[in-house]
């Protein structure tokens, strides 16, 4: 008598990904596999979701995994992450009751070059000007493009992406500045930055701004209204990290109203973003679709 194929749920799949860089033909026999493209935010109906499932496979921290939904999913026995670290899965409480929560590998470079991508696309406009000579614009040219050289990248964070892209920076002949919580100046050294000892002062000094920080209950927040309105009225907001990192209300309504030049913005409070989401009527926004971990190299790892 044949066992029954062991239940494999799929999550967030939104391009559809998981049966092209990851081969299932061995396990054809031995699981039957779910694919969810949309990602569900109500609790009562992830339940109803995945209560079937003993295995799931979640695409970064698309869906969460709280205490209290995995206490409703009794046939649970693995969660599978893409990446080695997923802040939306309660990992200790996961092991209290026997889930094993495993992660992968990273493939290439794709957040450090997705970093630069966003920072030259918000300073040259490339999206708005994309989009008038698509649109037939009869004006050839409508905005001026920010030049980097002599510019002040000020990171919120020098640990690996913030080094990384301090690097980078390097070779724009920028001036890179960068402050933390627990940033010290031979932190700040080793990454080869110049060490600010306020928040303030780094949001003062900088040109461009750029988020480098784990999202946790100490960082929620931590760029303020009160921060933003300290940029320069010339300045650019860059977040490629978490969006609850910043008050997410507040930084709308500082480009609402233009106390700061513009953001280049790939991550959000819900995502996908909401149809409806003041950021997406704003001219002085380039988006992108949380894709910064995105590309083929760390596809074929990942998934």
């Amino acid at each position: 008598m044949s066992e029954e194929p062991i239940k494999v749920a799929v999550l967030d799949d939104y391009q559809r990904v998981s049966h092209t860089y990851g081969d299932w033909s061995i396990l054809q026999n031995r699981v039957k596999v779910d694919t969810f493209i949309e990602t569900l935010h109500d609790e009562d109906a992830l339940v109803e979701r995945l209560k079937p499932y003993a295995i799931i496979c979640a695409m970064r921290e698309r869906t969460k995994f709280p205490a209290s939904l995995l206490d409703l999913l009794p046939n649970l026995k693995l969660i599978a992450t893409t990446g080695k670290y997923n802040a939306g899965i309660d990992v200790a409480h996961a092991k209290s009751k026997g889930i094993v929560v495993s992660g992968t590998g990273k493939g290439g470079k794709s957040t450090e070059e997705h970093i630069w991508a966003l920072i030259l696309g918000t300073a040259r406009h490339l999206a708005l000007e994309d989009a008038g000579v698509k649109a037939r614009r009869q004006v050839w040219q409508s905005t001026i493009p920010v030049g980097l050289a002599g510019k002040t990248l000020g990171l919120v964070g020098a640990g690996f992406l913030g080094s990384a892209t301090a690097k980078i920076a390097k070779v724009f002949d920028m001036e890179t500045i960068a402050w933390s919580p627990h940033l010290t100046p031979e932190r700040a050294a080793k990454a080869g930055v110049t060490f600010i000892s306020t928040k303030e002062e780094l949001m003062r000094r900088s040109d461009i701004l750029s988020i480098h920080m784990v999202l946790s209950e100490q960082t929620r927040h931590l760029i303020t209204r009160e921060d933003l309105e300290l940029l320069k009225p010339t300045a650019l907001f860059i977040n490629t990290s978490r969006g609850p990192i910043v008050d997410e209300q507040a930084l709308v309504e500082v480009l609402q109203k233009k106390k700061i030049a513009g953001a280049g913005l790939d991550v959000f409070d819900i995502e996908p973003l909401p149809l409806d989401h003041p950021l997406r009527d704003l001219h002085n926004v380039t988006l992108s679709p949380h894709m910064g971990y995105v590309s083929d190299d760390n596809y074929k790892v990942i998934v």
